[in-house]
């Protein structure tokens, strides 16, 4: 009997010595050492994707770069032993740095790394320009920016305040018709994908007013408009400048006609419009419920409604939405035959009666 209780005594001995040596042995894999062998790569742009490779990486918790200590979102179920893969934080500050690797005791591992953060524009306070405007430039790593160029020129726009989301810049005069820019930082130069179009090079239908010479040199662009009546306003703030065009269309289906201008042929005594261009651009904000747009080219001496039909001009619809200026860039190709005149017509039948404030349509060429 006391050999019994010997033997099983020592038994529990054992059983409880072994838990501790394993309750340790696992405490210490992945949490007690991390340890750092490798990064790869060692430089990267946001959204590059880093491996990092070491001992006892399975508990990383968290991950910041330490510039401006910016957290990296990662899922740390994915780790292993061995590895931490994650990816560079859209909001990364560029330059030399280290990464700060913590697991759940707070024991951390750090590594070096270079952040390549070239200025992106994720959006631009307008698209249009005159030697002068001050455009407002939206996106990251603009606070170390140091030149602003339109692509393709030496025409160089003035950093006049910047910060890490923010740049803004006074545009110069220039010879192009539109440019995008190139914007440089000490981790290089970008080109943005925004194009930014030069007004006085190209064909004003309306800024704060009518433009002043139609396609020929006959005069002002003319309102021919039909179930719509436009006026110059102060109604709500500009886009741009001092003015908007109110439209006050009356009816369902009416139309903003700006009449063009055009040339003179002896082709069946009519009137052509032969000014080319690439685009069709504009601002426009409604206050009521959104409403689509539809640009209908057309040419009352060659056979179309005078109202606004189409036949055979082609048209392109666009949908604005309520309570904030939208930007329109239309690609004018959808435009077939010689036109006089452009309407910004409702479409909808049995829409309701609506206002809609135009400023700066351009045709850019």
């Amino acid at each position: 009997m006391n050999y019994f209780k010997n033997t099983t005594s020592y038994i529990a001995i054992i059983f409880f010595a072994g838990l501790l040596v394993f309750s340790a042995c696992k405490k210490e894999k992945g949490m007690d050492n991390p340890t750092a062998s490798q990064l790869s790569p060692l430089l990267g742009a946001a959204g590059d994707v880093l491996t990092l490779t070491g001992d006892d990486l399975a508990n990383i918790q968290t991950i910041v770069f330490e510039k401006d200590n910016v957290p990296c979102l990662f899922n740390p179920t994915l780790n292993t032993a061995n590895a931490v893969i994650f990816r560079v934080p859209d909001t990364a500050s560029g330059g030399d740095q280290n990464i700060v690797l913590t697991n759940i005791e707070g024991k951390q591992v750090s590594v070096q790394f270079n952040v390549l953060a070239l200025p992106r524009v994720t959006e631009a306070s307008n698209y249009n320009f005159t030697g002068g405007t001050v455009l407002e430039l939206t996106g990251r790593n603009f606070e170390v920016a140091n030149k602003v160029v339109l692509h393709g020129t030496t025409d160089e726009a003035t950093i006049l305040s910047q910060s890490k989301t923010k740049l803004v810049i006074k545009m110069p005069s220039t010879n192009v018709v539109r440019a995008k820019l190139d914007i440089t930082n000490p981790t290089g130069t970008s080109v943005t994908g925004q194009e930014f179009v030069y007004i006085p090079n190209n064909f004003i239908v309306f800024d704060d007013d009518w433009g002043k010479d139609g396609a020929y040199g006959i005069g002002s662009i003319q309102s021919w408009s039909f179930s719509c009546n436009p006026s110059i306003s102060t109604a709500v703030a500009p886009k741009a400048g001092t003015a908007v065009l109110r439209a006050d269309y009356t009816d369902a289906g009416g139309g903003l006609s700006t009449f063009l201008g055009c040339s003179w042929t002896t082709n069946n005594n009519t009137f052509n419009m032969v000014y080319k261009m690439a685009f069709i651009t504009f601002w426009a904000r409604t206050e009521a419920a959104d409403v689509d747009i539809t640009i209908v080219p057309d040419n009352p001496w060659k056979g179309t409604d005078p109202f606004g039909a189409a036949t055979g001009f082609g048209s392109k619809t666009v949908t604005l939405e309520k309570g904030k200026w939208m930007y329109f860039k239309i690609p004018a190709d959808f435009i077939s035959g010689d036109y006089s005149r452009l309407n910004f017509k409702t479409t909808d039948k049995a829409a309701p009666k609506t206002t809609i404030y135009y400023d700066d349509i351009i045709l850019v060429k």
